[in-house]
């Protein structure tokens, strides 16, 4: 157990301690502007001293040693630089988006399992600062490593199980049913035409049995176009109604909208999902919550989909469908893994860069693993 160095120094009581490693990386501080290196330099130091006085149990106000504390803030340093690198621009403050963009891609990296399970738990305690000294969001990564010789399980979709999902999708989700709390006399008003139009009836003649199970586009259109797009969970909480196309069956992502702020990105869809998301939008036009508000896609409670409400719509489209995940690191991603997975398998790595709106081919040629069975019949072929 590591000691705790309050007690070492003598700072018993104390909101002050002495940091005893240099807080800025030589790579970092080369990646940084002179004011932006002031404030990158006083946060660190914040956090470092956080974790040196009450890192490991703030309740008890027990921190960790100087070594902890050093190996703690350099590893969070290495995040940093990855995540600037992706955005092209120093970020002040990771978000828990940009935290699990970062151990997707160390998944999938030749760094050791120890090594990203050291960088995770790291980032677990940067949130947890975050959290416990500013009341920022906690982060639960949905994957973790594991510190033996075995390899990382790197789970995506099937084929089967993406148009068993695809197909659970269409009949998922219901709108607001006529005597539900959350569908007070003004939101009724505003649904009485969309139900009218939807049953073939004048509004005046609807009745209540008019509302019953009458399925919503929305869950439907944010799977379909995550199963084409292979969206980030951050790209479906940024998504906005201007994105779409339907004529072209396109997303067309801005770059300042972008989750890696590079450039415009053009991302093909079915047919079907474009009309999916006509019919979405449509729809949508008939709930208060979007009301001056371009969001695609709100939760029940009118807030952005994350990580863990699309983690937990998943599985229970996967419990619905009857698709295995009790064994498996099933996550949102595990839908974008299986769409570069196929896409490479059916066009090449360039075209499922530009589908994942990668920003290096290095990122892409992760999905460079033609099965060996697909490499034996070309071999034959070749005689």
């Amino acid at each position: 157990m590591e000691d705790n160095p309050l007690n070492e120094s003598g700072l018993i009581g104390s909101r002050s301690v002495e940091v005893e490693f240099p807080l800025v990386p030589e790579e970092n501080r080369s990646m940084l502007a002179h004011k932006q290196e002031f404030d990158y330099e006083n946060t660190r130091k914040e956090f470092a001293e956080w974790l040196l006085l009450e890192g490991k149990d703030p309740r008890d106000v027990v921190g960790y040693t100087q070594g902890t504390a050093k190996r703690t803030v350099y590893r969070v340093a290495f995040c940093e630089r990855w995540v600037w690198g992706e955005e092209d621009e120093y970020v002040p403050t990771l978000t828990t988006s940009h935290a699990d963009d970062f151990i997707e891609a160390m998944a999938y990296s030749d760094y050791s399992n120890s090594h990203k399970h050291s960088c995770l738990h790291s980032l677990k305690r940067y949130f947890n600062w975050r959290h416990h000294e500013f009341g920022g969001d906690e982060w639960e990564p949905d994957r973790s490593f594991s510190t033996g010789n075995g390899q990382q399980p790197q789970d995506y979709l099937s084929t089967t199980e993406r148009a068993e999902l695809r197909h659970t999708a269409l009949e998922h989700g219901d709108i607001p049913a006529y005597k539900t709390v959350k569908c007070k006399e003004k939101r009724r008003e505003r649904l009485k035409p969309y139900v009218a139009e939807r049953v073939n009836k004048p509004i005046e003649a609807l009745g209540v049995d008019d509302w019953g199970d009458i399925g919503s586009w929305k869950l439907t259109s944010l799977v379909w176009v995550s199963l084409d797009a292979g969206l980030r969970p951050t790209e479906v909480e940024r998504a906005k109604t201007s994105w779409v196309d339907v004529e072209n069956s396109l997303l067309r992502i801005p770059k300042e909208e972008s989750a890696k702020n590079v450039e415009n990105w053009n991302v093909s869809l079915r047919d079907r999902t474009a009309d999916a998301l006509e019919k979405w939008i449509h729809e949508r036009t008939h709930y208060p919550k979007y009301d001056d508000n371009d969001s695609l896609w709100l939760t029940t409670h009118g807030n952005p989909y994350g990580s863990k409400s699309l983690r937990r719509l998943l599985l229970k489209l996967c419990e619905k469908a009857g698709v295995p995940h009790e064994s498996r690191k099933m996550s949102w991603y595990s839908i974008r893994h299986s769409v570069g997975t196929y896409m490479t398998r059916a066009e090449d790595l360039a075209a499922t860069q530009e589908q994942l709106r990668h920003k290096r081919p290095e990122t892409t040629m992760k999905y460079d693993g033609t099965p060996p069975e697909d490499r034996r019949d070309a071999l034959d072929k070749m005689g």
